[in-house]
């Protein structure tokens, strides 16, 4: 007699599907954001627009044990500008990256927030992650000169704007970037935060 049970092989199991999704949940929840962005504002300054915003975070034990055993870490903020298409894809006007550079200075016993050339000391850890959470006044995009630029947003325009924060492990030293590779606890990342920009116009220039 023939058996009417269908093979699993042949025939989806719910449960198992559904146990996929849960699965596949999981990894997301354990390697997602943690890195939260929060109010970003593009503002007219005189040397352009300036973006500002606030990121909320904590850094895992093991990366303040880093940091103190004197492993400086990098942060990144990385920005874009888009201007939505209808007839094609969208254009991207302006990407712009700043590193801070988070370090321990043991003989002075001090953190250390380096950006280019410009450095801060603080006492605590505490006190140079809420600085770092902070971004204020960052130029993201410059005063057009005499001559027009085509790429440059146009006031009263609306236009796209993205921001993200990370840790760059790949500026770590050899033997921690494999440590990071994979472990949740060197890994530290924003979504992109998106929001319309409709750019307002820039205060006139100083005459010098």
């Amino acid at each position: 007699m023939a058996s009417t049970t269908a093979s699993s092989k042949n025939c989806p199991d719910p449960w198992r599907l559904l146990l996929a999704v849960i699965c596949l949940g999981w990894c997301a929840w354990l390697h997602g954001a943690e890195v939260e962005v929060l109010n970003p504002q593009l503002v007219p300054v005189e040397d352009g627009y300036a973006l500002s915003a606030e990121f909320n975070f904590e850094i895992s034990p093991r990366l303040e044990e880093a940091v103190a055993k004197g492993v400086v870490l990098h942060f990144v903020a990385d920005f874009e500008l888009i201007r939505p298409r209808w007839y094609w894809l969208d254009e991207k006007l302006v990407s712009r990256s700043q590193t801070v550079r988070l370090s321990y200075h043991a003989l002075t016993r001090q953190y250390r927030l380096s950006t280019g050339a410009l450095h801060q000391s603080v006492e605590t850890l505490s006190e140079a992650l809420r600085m770092l959470s902070r971004l204020r006044n960052w130029v993201v995009i410059e005063r057009p000169g005499d001559k027009p630029d085509k790429e440059a947003p146009r006031v009263g325009e609306t236009y796209q704007g993205a921001l993200r924060l990370r840790l760059d492990t790949t500026q770590l030293p050899k033997p921690f970037q494999i440590a990071a590779l994979g472990n949740k606890d060197w890994t530290l990342t924003s979504d992109w935060k998106t929001w319309t920009v409709v750019p307002p116009p820039l205060p006139a220039a100083e005459t010098r």
